[in-house]
């Protein structure tokens, strides 16, 4: 497990973690074998829970600049790693996610840990798959607010096969920050959707599902990475 304090992670144990924070939720937590988590930033500004996309964890490159980013914007991030991706990691093996109701699970659990650590109620959101978890969590519980970057709103090629029909049922912020060219979800396409006006979506320059946008466009990966964490920040910061 890593502690991410400041602008850099430390290793902490399981024991070490029960020491410093103490209560029945951490106790179950670490029976349960959760999955790793990362602590970034102060909570100045509010705090966030994020999870990660269905291929990659916590620890990939997007997720880390994207949680420093939101740090350096004065928020304190908890990003988490779900138990199919630990088992990922351990075991040098891809496999999918489980169904994204038991998914839902594990992201209330750990959403009930954080809030009995903190006090506070939390902002959740992630990558992809992670945003999808964070919005149908926030359509069936109380929350801060909701940040999704790169919503999945469809599969990539079955723009039929919506995934927004919870979102009437949110009743706090939400924002979206997604490519221009996102597979999951172009700006042509959620154009068209009838999405409710409490959604707020900023668009990425010609960025794809990774904010990766084409060289012609004139910016790059790591600058659309940063603008999305700081329009999330300042979001949040409104609220």
């Amino acid at each position: 497990m890593s502690y991410y304090a400041g602008h850099g992670f430390v290793t902490i144990t399981p024991q070490a973690l029960r020491e410093r924070l103490a209560s029945p939720a951490v106790q179950r937590f670490l029976v349960e074998g959760m999955g790793p988590v990362s602590v970034s930033g102060t909570p100045e500004q509010g705090r966030i829970l994020l999870a990660h996309g269905a291929g990659a964890g916590h620890l990939s490159d997007f997720m880390r600049q994207f949680a420093a980013t939101l740090a350096h914007q004065g928020l304190q991030v908890w990003a988490i790693d779900f138990p199919y991706m630990q088992q990922m990691s351990e075991q040098a093996k891809r496999r999918p996610p489980p169904p994204v109701t038991k998914t839902l699970e594990h992201f209330v659990a750990w959403y009930d840990l954080v809030v009995s650590i903190s006090g506070s109620p939390l902002w959740v959101g992630g990558k992809s798959m992670g945003g999808r978890v964070a919005s149908l969590f926030a359509s069936q519980h109380p929350c801060a607010g909701v940040v999704a970057a790169g919503y999945p709103f469809h599969p990539p090629k079955k723009p039929d096969s919506l995934r927004t029909d919870h979102f009437p049922d949110i009743a706090t912020p939400m924002l979206i920050l997604q490519g221009e060219r996102d597979p999951f979800g172009t700006r042509e396409e959620v154009a068209a959707y009838d999405l409710p006006d409490a959604l707020h979506i900023h668009w990425l320059t010609d960025g794809d599902h990774d904010f990766k946008p084409r060289r012609r466009s004139g910016v790059n990966q790591q600058v659309l990475i940063d603008e999305a964490a700081i329009v999330a920040a300042s979001f949040v910061r409104a609220q």
